[in-house]
């Protein structure tokens, strides 16, 4: 499926064909990016028998040690039972940082930026099957791994997850949805 635009008015779509074609394909757990926890809570509603990982910003990325998910957000998650992974991401990292400090380009960048030329949506879910594998969150098949431009959802991948130590044994098996423009 491909959406005109990307944007978070494709999140109920994207999160339902990721759920089809997961559930075609016999796969169980689904990873995917939320800030404050807004379609997480919405992939509830969809991820009926999925083992739902959601992946968040890590701590301090907008403000010095507080997180960007609202407190009642991760509660309501973790009371029905979405395992939620608040972690640094997989393609910036420190790179960002020294790249703003001393300029340059670094390898994460290239590869977050290569990822890119599928969308933005695209390049998060890659980033969020290897943080949520990181995190150890994981069984190790493959998995629905969904991601957004901005905020929302608008983007579903098949993913056979790997580690960042192991990043390009990591395969896309399928793009499910993307948006065409970006």
């Amino acid at each position: 499926m491909y959406f005109d635009a990307p944007g978070k008015e494709n999140t109920l779509a994207t999160l339902q064909q990721g759920y089809a074609r997961g559930q075609a394909l016999g796969i169980t757990e689904v990873v995917l990016a939320t800030t404050s926890g807004e379609t997480a809570l919405t992939a509830l509603g969809v991820f009926t028998g999925f083992q739902i990982i959601a992946v968040t910003y890590h701590c301090g990325f907008n403000a010095p040690f507080q997180s960007m998910m609202p407190p009642e957000n991760r509660e309501r998650l973790e009371a029905a039972g979405v395992r939620i992974v608040q972690a640094t991401h997989a393609l910036s990292g420190i790179e960002r940082s020294v790249a703003k400090k001393h300029s340059g380009v670094y390898p994460a960048l290239i590869i977050a930026d290569a990822l890119k030329l599928f969308g933005q949506g695209t390049k998060v879910a890659v980033e969020v099957a290897v943080m949520a594998a990181d995190a150890g969150v994981l069984t190790g098949g493959d998995i629905v791994a969904i991601g957004g431009s901005s905020r929302g959802a608008d983007a579903a991948l098949i993913v056979a997850p790997a580690h960042q130590n192991n990043f390009f044994d990591l395969k896309v098996r399928e793009v499910v949805c993307k948006p065409r423009k970006f």
